[in-house]
Protein backbone atom coordinates (compact mmCIF):
# COMPACT_ATOMS: atom_id res chain seq x y z
CA UNK A 1 0.00 0.00 0.00
CA UNK A 2 2.90 2.47 0.71
CA UNK A 3 4.25 1.71 -2.26
CA UNK A 4 1.26 1.94 -4.73
CA UNK A 5 -0.67 4.60 -2.87
CA UNK A 6 1.61 8.59 -2.39
CA UNK A 7 -1.52 10.02 -1.43
CA UNK A 8 -1.92 9.34 2.26
CA UNK A 9 0.19 8.64 5.12
CA UNK A 10 0.44 5.32 6.91
CA UNK A 11 0.99 4.91 10.50
CA UNK A 12 2.25 1.22 11.81
CA UNK A 13 0.85 1.18 15.46
CA UNK A 14 3.53 -1.06 17.44
CA UNK A 15 4.11 -2.34 20.72
CA UNK A 16 7.29 -3.06 19.89
CA UNK A 17 9.96 -0.82 22.40
CA UNK A 18 13.34 -0.35 21.08
CA UNK A 19 15.08 1.57 17.96
CA UNK A 20 16.93 -1.97 17.02
CA UNK A 21 13.38 -3.67 16.90
CA UNK A 22 11.28 -1.22 14.96
CA UNK A 23 14.45 -0.56 12.28
CA UNK A 24 14.24 -4.70 11.74
CA UNK A 25 10.78 -4.33 11.07
CA UNK A 26 11.13 -1.13 9.05
CA UNK A 27 13.68 -2.32 7.25
CA UNK A 28 11.84 -5.90 6.22
CA UNK A 29 8.55 -4.34 5.22
CA UNK A 30 10.42 -1.35 2.98
CA UNK A 31 9.75 1.51 5.13
CA UNK A 32 12.90 2.73 5.03
CA UNK A 33 13.37 5.94 4.32
CA UNK A 34 9.81 6.37 2.71
CA UNK A 35 7.56 9.69 3.22
CA UNK A 36 4.25 8.70 3.32
CA UNK A 37 5.25 6.43 6.39
CA UNK A 38 5.74 6.01 10.20
CA UNK A 39 6.22 3.51 13.03
CA UNK A 40 5.08 4.41 15.97
CA UNK A 41 5.52 2.58 19.11
CA UNK A 42 3.41 2.65 21.74
CA UNK A 43 4.61 0.13 24.56
CA UNK A 44 2.49 -1.87 26.59
CA UNK A 45 2.44 -4.30 29.72
CA UNK A 46 0.52 -6.61 27.39
CA UNK A 47 -1.90 -6.76 24.58
CA UNK A 48 -4.88 -6.28 26.42
CA UNK A 49 -3.81 -3.17 27.98
CA UNK A 50 -2.68 -2.09 24.13
CA UNK A 51 -5.89 -2.49 23.12
CA UNK A 52 -7.80 -1.15 25.49
CA UNK A 53 -5.95 2.00 26.36
CA UNK A 54 -2.92 2.95 24.41
CA UNK A 55 -4.96 2.58 20.67
CA UNK A 56 -7.91 4.75 21.93
CA UNK A 57 -5.67 7.07 23.35
CA UNK A 58 -3.51 7.25 20.11
CA UNK A 59 -6.39 7.74 17.87
CA UNK A 60 -8.47 10.38 20.08
CA UNK A 61 -5.46 12.38 19.69
CA UNK A 62 -4.48 11.94 16.17
CA UNK A 63 -6.70 12.88 13.10
CA UNK A 64 -6.87 8.89 11.68
CA UNK A 65 -9.02 8.63 9.01
CA UNK A 66 -9.53 4.74 9.08
CA UNK A 67 -7.76 2.40 11.78
CA UNK A 68 -7.37 -1.25 10.24
CA UNK A 69 -6.73 -4.06 12.78
CA UNK A 70 -7.32 -7.74 13.01
CA UNK A 71 -10.12 -9.54 15.12
CA UNK A 72 -10.83 -7.34 18.11
CA UNK A 73 -11.68 -3.52 17.60
CA UNK A 74 -10.52 -1.35 20.71
CA UNK A 75 -13.65 -0.31 22.57
CA UNK A 76 -12.95 3.58 22.49
CA UNK A 77 -12.51 4.87 19.08
CA UNK A 78 -13.18 8.45 18.02
CA UNK A 79 -16.02 9.18 15.49
CA UNK A 80 -14.13 10.85 12.59
CA UNK A 81 -12.40 7.37 12.48
CA UNK A 82 -13.82 4.45 10.79
CA UNK A 83 -12.66 0.76 11.74
CA UNK A 84 -11.62 -1.64 9.14
CA UNK A 85 -11.13 -5.16 10.60
CA UNK A 86 -9.19 -8.19 9.48
CA UNK A 87 -10.85 -11.70 9.93
CA UNK A 88 -8.71 -14.26 9.05
CA UNK A 89 -10.69 -17.58 10.22
CA UNK A 90 -13.30 -18.46 12.72
CA UNK A 91 -12.28 -21.55 14.08
CA UNK A 92 -12.58 -20.21 17.64
CA UNK A 93 -16.20 -20.29 16.87
CA UNK A 94 -16.63 -23.01 14.83
CA UNK A 95 -14.23 -25.42 17.14
CA UNK A 96 -15.44 -24.00 20.48
CA UNK A 97 -13.63 -26.99 22.44
CA UNK A 98 -10.79 -26.64 21.37
CA UNK A 99 -10.29 -22.61 22.54
CA UNK A 100 -9.57 -22.46 26.50
CA UNK A 101 -13.20 -21.33 28.02
CA UNK A 102 -11.25 -17.82 28.99
CA UNK A 103 -10.20 -17.21 25.42
CA UNK A 104 -13.81 -18.69 24.52
CA UNK A 105 -15.20 -15.93 26.46
CA UNK A 106 -13.50 -12.51 25.57
CA UNK A 107 -14.06 -14.17 21.74
CA UNK A 108 -17.88 -14.55 22.20
CA UNK A 109 -18.15 -11.10 23.97
CA UNK A 110 -15.96 -8.92 21.90
CA UNK A 111 -16.30 -11.04 18.22
CA UNK A 112 -19.80 -9.43 17.31
CA UNK A 113 -19.18 -6.13 18.72
CA UNK A 114 -16.03 -5.87 16.57
CA UNK A 115 -17.97 -6.83 13.23
CA UNK A 116 -20.84 -4.25 14.46
CA UNK A 117 -18.79 -1.44 14.21
CA UNK A 118 -16.67 -1.55 11.20
CA UNK A 119 -16.89 -0.05 8.56
CA UNK A 120 -15.60 -2.81 6.61
CA UNK A 121 -14.49 -6.35 7.40
CA UNK A 122 -11.48 -8.17 5.25
CA UNK A 123 -11.75 -11.92 4.75
CA UNK A 124 -8.88 -13.71 3.00
CA UNK A 125 -10.90 -16.49 1.44
CA UNK A 126 -14.47 -17.04 0.02
CA UNK A 127 -15.02 -19.64 2.76
CA UNK A 128 -14.11 -17.28 5.34
CA UNK A 129 -16.83 -14.88 4.04
CA UNK A 130 -19.85 -17.26 4.00
CA UNK A 131 -18.68 -18.46 7.13
CA UNK A 132 -18.83 -14.89 8.36
CA UNK A 133 -22.45 -14.49 7.13
CA UNK A 134 -23.30 -18.05 8.62
CA UNK A 135 -22.29 -17.35 12.44
CA UNK A 136 -22.52 -13.76 12.60
CA UNK A 137 -25.58 -11.10 11.75
CA UNK A 138 -23.67 -8.88 9.47
CA UNK A 139 -24.55 -7.34 5.95
CA UNK A 140 -22.90 -9.03 3.25
CA UNK A 141 -22.01 -5.88 1.97
CA UNK A 142 -19.72 -4.79 4.78
CA UNK A 143 -16.98 -7.66 3.68
CA UNK A 144 -14.61 -7.75 1.52
CA UNK A 145 -12.33 -10.91 0.11
CA UNK A 146 -8.64 -9.71 -0.16
CA UNK A 147 -6.55 -12.92 -0.54
CA UNK A 148 -3.02 -13.83 0.93
CA UNK A 149 -0.11 -14.03 -1.02
CA UNK A 150 3.65 -15.50 -0.64
CA UNK A 151 6.03 -14.11 1.66
CA UNK A 152 8.90 -11.79 0.33
CA UNK A 153 11.74 -14.71 0.45
CA UNK A 154 9.18 -17.28 -0.96
CA UNK A 155 9.03 -14.93 -3.66
CA UNK A 156 12.67 -14.73 -4.14
CA UNK A 157 13.16 -17.97 -3.51
CA UNK A 158 11.00 -19.24 -6.52
CA UNK A 159 12.64 -16.92 -8.76
CA UNK A 160 16.21 -17.54 -7.36
CA UNK A 161 18.51 -21.05 -7.56
CA UNK A 162 18.90 -22.93 -4.51
CA UNK A 163 22.94 -24.03 -4.27
CA UNK A 164 23.55 -27.83 -3.33
CA UNK A 165 25.67 -26.42 -0.70
CA UNK A 166 22.75 -23.69 0.73
CA UNK A 167 20.75 -27.41 0.43
CA UNK A 168 23.56 -28.91 2.30
CA UNK A 169 23.70 -26.21 5.30
CA UNK A 170 20.33 -26.29 5.74
CA UNK A 171 19.54 -30.16 5.84
CA UNK A 172 22.79 -30.11 8.64
CA UNK A 173 21.67 -26.99 10.47
CA UNK A 174 18.00 -28.82 11.01
CA UNK A 175 19.26 -32.31 11.35
CA UNK A 176 16.77 -33.20 8.19
CA UNK A 177 16.55 -36.73 6.77
CA UNK A 178 17.72 -37.07 3.32
CA UNK A 179 13.50 -38.19 2.17
CA UNK A 180 11.00 -36.60 4.27
CA UNK A 181 7.57 -35.19 4.35
CA UNK A 182 6.93 -31.81 5.64
CA UNK A 183 4.28 -30.32 8.23
CA UNK A 184 4.26 -26.61 8.73
CA UNK A 185 2.37 -25.05 11.13
CA UNK A 186 1.00 -24.46 14.92
CA UNK A 187 0.40 -28.10 16.06
CA UNK A 188 -3.28 -26.97 17.50
CA UNK A 189 -5.79 -29.81 17.52
CA UNK A 190 -7.73 -27.96 14.25
CA UNK A 191 -4.48 -29.15 12.22
CA UNK A 192 -5.59 -32.67 12.28
CA UNK A 193 -1.61 -33.60 13.18
CA UNK A 194 -2.35 -37.07 14.77
CA UNK A 195 -4.32 -37.96 11.45
CA UNK A 196 -1.41 -37.04 9.35
CA UNK A 197 0.72 -39.59 11.87
CA UNK A 198 -1.62 -42.35 11.39
CA UNK A 199 -1.70 -41.99 7.37
CA UNK A 200 1.71 -41.93 7.47
CA UNK A 201 2.38 -45.18 9.72
CA UNK A 202 0.75 -46.53 6.90
CA UNK A 203 3.63 -45.71 4.79
CA UNK A 204 6.03 -47.14 6.94
CA UNK A 205 5.95 -50.31 5.87
CA UNK A 206 6.64 -49.88 2.11
CA UNK A 207 9.11 -46.74 2.75
CA UNK A 208 10.28 -47.29 5.92
CA UNK A 209 13.43 -44.92 5.05
CA UNK A 210 11.19 -41.98 4.90
CA UNK A 211 10.78 -39.52 7.55
CA UNK A 212 7.78 -36.98 8.88
CA UNK A 213 9.42 -33.22 9.68
CA UNK A 214 6.82 -31.68 11.85
CA UNK A 215 7.38 -27.82 12.11
CA UNK A 216 5.83 -25.88 14.56
CA UNK A 217 5.82 -24.79 18.30
CA UNK A 218 5.97 -28.01 20.36
CA UNK A 219 4.91 -25.86 23.81
CA UNK A 220 3.09 -23.40 21.30
CA UNK A 221 -0.96 -22.05 22.74
CA UNK A 222 -3.38 -24.88 22.59
CA UNK A 223 -0.92 -27.89 21.23
CA UNK A 224 -2.77 -30.96 20.04
CA UNK A 225 -1.70 -33.70 23.19
CA UNK A 226 -2.76 -36.50 20.58
CA UNK A 227 0.76 -35.90 18.47
CA UNK A 228 2.88 -37.41 21.00
CA UNK A 229 0.16 -40.11 21.98
CA UNK A 230 -0.12 -41.31 18.65
CA UNK A 231 3.75 -41.09 18.04
CA UNK A 232 4.18 -43.19 21.10
CA UNK A 233 1.22 -45.61 20.03
CA UNK A 234 2.34 -46.35 16.54
CA UNK A 235 6.11 -46.56 17.84
CA UNK A 236 7.00 -43.39 15.22
CA UNK A 237 9.86 -41.76 17.55
CA UNK A 238 12.73 -42.64 15.18
CA UNK A 239 10.43 -41.01 12.24
CA UNK A 240 8.83 -38.16 13.20
CA UNK A 241 11.35 -35.22 13.44
CA UNK A 242 10.19 -32.05 15.59
CA UNK A 243 13.14 -29.18 13.93
CA UNK A 244 11.52 -26.20 16.03
CA UNK A 245 12.06 -23.19 15.07
CA UNK A 246 13.08 -22.47 12.04
CA UNK A 247 14.59 -19.23 10.43
CA UNK A 248 12.23 -17.60 7.94
CA UNK A 249 14.73 -16.84 5.64
CA UNK A 250 15.71 -20.93 5.73
CA UNK A 251 11.57 -22.16 4.98
CA UNK A 252 12.57 -21.93 1.16
CA UNK A 253 15.30 -23.89 0.88
CA UNK A 254 13.62 -26.13 3.51
CA UNK A 255 10.01 -26.52 1.39
CA UNK A 256 12.18 -27.33 -1.42
CA UNK A 257 14.25 -30.14 0.56
CA UNK A 258 10.57 -32.17 0.93
CA UNK A 259 9.49 -34.55 -0.99
CA UNK A 260 6.00 -33.87 -0.44
CA UNK A 261 4.44 -30.79 1.45
CA UNK A 262 1.08 -32.28 3.81
CA UNK A 263 -1.88 -30.16 5.03
CA UNK A 264 -4.18 -31.86 6.59
CA UNK A 265 -5.87 -29.43 8.85
CA UNK A 266 -9.87 -29.49 9.54
CA UNK A 267 -10.40 -26.02 9.29
CA UNK A 268 -8.80 -23.13 7.66
CA UNK A 269 -9.27 -19.24 6.84
CA UNK A 270 -6.93 -19.89 3.69
CA UNK A 271 -3.41 -21.77 3.74
CA UNK A 272 -0.46 -19.45 2.93
CA UNK A 273 1.82 -23.06 3.28
CA UNK A 274 0.06 -24.35 0.22
CA UNK A 275 1.29 -21.34 -1.62
CA UNK A 276 4.47 -21.58 0.03
CA UNK A 277 4.88 -25.13 -1.12
CA UNK A 278 3.88 -24.88 -4.70
CA UNK A 279 6.24 -21.85 -5.11
CA UNK A 280 9.23 -24.07 -4.39
CA UNK A 281 7.70 -27.01 -6.70
CA UNK A 282 7.21 -29.28 -3.94
CA UNK A 283 3.82 -31.46 -4.26
CA UNK A 284 1.06 -30.89 -2.15
CA UNK A 285 -1.25 -33.22 -0.37
CA UNK A 286 -4.01 -31.49 1.64
CA UNK A 287 -7.19 -32.12 3.25
CA UNK A 288 -10.56 -31.70 1.54
CA UNK A 289 -11.94 -28.67 2.83
CA UNK A 290 -13.63 -25.74 0.57
CA UNK A 291 -10.95 -22.83 1.40
CA UNK A 292 -7.82 -24.82 0.41
CA UNK A 293 -9.42 -25.59 -2.31
CA UNK A 294 -9.77 -22.35 -3.14
CA UNK A 295 -5.76 -21.95 -2.82
CA UNK A 296 -4.64 -24.85 -4.44
CA UNK A 297 -7.28 -25.65 -7.03
CA UNK A 298 -5.75 -28.23 -9.84
CA UNK A 299 -2.69 -28.41 -8.48
CA UNK A 300 -3.00 -29.90 -5.44
CA UNK A 301 -4.38 -33.54 -4.63
CA UNK A 302 -6.88 -33.57 -1.75
CA UNK A 303 -8.59 -35.79 0.21
CA UNK A 304 -10.91 -36.46 3.14
CA UNK A 305 -9.71 -34.99 6.14
CA UNK A 306 -10.95 -37.88 8.10
CA UNK A 307 -9.99 -41.27 5.55
CA UNK A 308 -5.87 -41.82 6.49
CA UNK A 309 -6.13 -44.65 4.04
CA UNK A 310 -7.19 -42.42 1.23
CA UNK A 311 -4.78 -39.51 2.54
CA UNK A 312 -2.01 -41.99 2.74
CA UNK A 313 -2.69 -43.46 -0.56
CA UNK A 314 -2.23 -39.70 -2.24
CA UNK A 315 1.30 -39.42 -0.35
CA UNK A 316 2.72 -42.30 -1.94
CA UNK A 317 1.19 -40.99 -4.91
CA UNK A 318 3.26 -37.79 -4.45
CA UNK A 319 6.36 -39.24 -3.85
CA UNK A 320 6.79 -40.66 -7.15
CA UNK A 321 9.43 -37.93 -9.23
CA UNK A 322 7.10 -37.94 -11.80
CA UNK A 323 4.43 -36.39 -10.07
CA UNK A 324 6.36 -33.72 -8.65
CA UNK A 325 7.68 -32.57 -11.90
CA UNK A 326 3.94 -32.93 -13.65
CA UNK A 327 2.49 -30.43 -10.43
CA UNK A 328 4.87 -27.58 -11.22
CA UNK A 329 2.94 -26.07 -14.34
CA UNK A 330 -0.43 -26.70 -12.59
CA UNK A 331 1.50 -24.91 -9.24
CA UNK A 332 2.57 -21.73 -11.71
CA UNK A 333 -0.87 -21.42 -13.03
CA UNK A 334 -2.58 -21.50 -9.30
CA UNK A 335 0.44 -19.23 -8.04
CA UNK A 336 -0.25 -16.16 -10.43
CA UNK A 337 -3.98 -15.82 -9.04
CA UNK A 338 -2.63 -14.41 -5.76
CA UNK A 339 -0.65 -11.40 -5.00
CA UNK A 340 -0.18 -9.11 -2.16
CA UNK A 341 -0.80 -5.96 -4.11
CA UNK A 342 -3.62 -7.08 -5.89
CA UNK A 343 -5.02 -7.33 -2.51
CA UNK A 344 -3.04 -3.95 -1.82
CA UNK A 345 -5.07 -2.18 -4.71
CA UNK A 346 -8.85 -3.86 -3.41
CA UNK A 347 -8.05 -2.80 0.01
CA UNK A 348 -7.28 0.58 -1.04
CA UNK A 349 -10.06 1.11 -3.06
CA UNK A 350 -12.21 -0.44 0.22
CA UNK A 351 -10.77 2.78 2.15
CA UNK A 352 -11.71 4.98 -0.63
CA UNK A 353 -15.03 4.52 -0.89
CA UNK A 354 -15.21 4.41 3.06
CA UNK A 355 -14.22 8.23 2.84
CA UNK A 356 -16.32 9.49 -0.01
CA UNK A 357 -19.31 7.19 0.17
CA UNK A 358 -19.28 4.62 3.25
CA UNK A 359 -19.94 1.84 0.83
CA UNK A 360 -17.97 -1.24 -0.07
CA UNK A 361 -17.97 -3.04 -3.28
CA UNK A 362 -16.63 -6.14 -3.10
Amino acid sequence: MVRIDSENEYLLLLDRRTPEEINVIASRLGLSGKQNARIISLPARNKFDWNAWYVPRFLRKSDVSIYHTQYITPFFVPKRTAVVTHIHDISFRVYPEYIAPIDRFFLDLLIPRSLRKAKLIVSPSEFTKRELLKYYDIAEDTIMVATNALAPEFERGSALPVSDAEEAATRKKYALPETFILSVGTLQPRKNLPFLLEAFSLLRGKYPHIALVIVGNRSGHHTDPQIDETIARRALQDAVLFPGFVAEEDMPTLFRLARVFAFPSRYEGFGIPILEAMSQGVPVVASDIPPLREVGGGAVLFASPLDTRAFASLLEKALLQSEREAYQEKARVELAKFSWEKSARKILAGYRKICFDGKIDD
